[in-house]
């Protein structure tokens, strides 16, 4: 059991209104992010699949940088849409999918990777059969 003495709970509550202002500080430093000003500017939808966000679901929702610079914020979020955590995921696997394979990975004809045709003599192999 642990016991307090006078000079102890005045600092507890000295912590404790610190932590209290400093909660603050941050909401505030927090309402003037891009984040809380894309979700004043932009309806509480997913710019992907369509689902409303609400309430605690809010936090679901993400600002997602179309140029995918993150300091890229003008003011009039010309560079943002808001998706929801899933479309975001997918958003950037697709980026970095492209990154990685080039271009092409975006869809389209390609060329195949693979040199070897393992099919290539089936025809003449059947047509000597016969």
């Amino acid at each position: 059991m642990l016991y307090m003495s006078q000079d102890g709970e005045k600092n507890e509550t000295g912590r404790q209104q610190q932590i209290i202002a400093e909660v603050r500080r941050n909401k505030e430093l927090r309402e003037k992010t891009y984040r809380e000003r894309a979700l004043k500017l932009f309806p509480h939808v997913c710019a992907k699949c369509g689902r409303e966000f609400s309430g605690k679901k809010l936090k679901e929702l993400t600002v997602h940088h179309r140029d995918h610079d993150h300091d890229n914020n003008p003011p009039d979020g010309s560079n943002w849409e808001l998706l929801c955590i899933y479309c975001h995921d997918n958003e950037h696997s697709r980026y970095l999918d492209a990154e990685w394979y080039g271009a092409e990975a975006q869809g389209g004809e390609q060329e195949p990777v693979s040199s070897h045709k393992p099919f290539s003599d089936l025809a003449a192999l059947l047509k000597n059969k016969e």
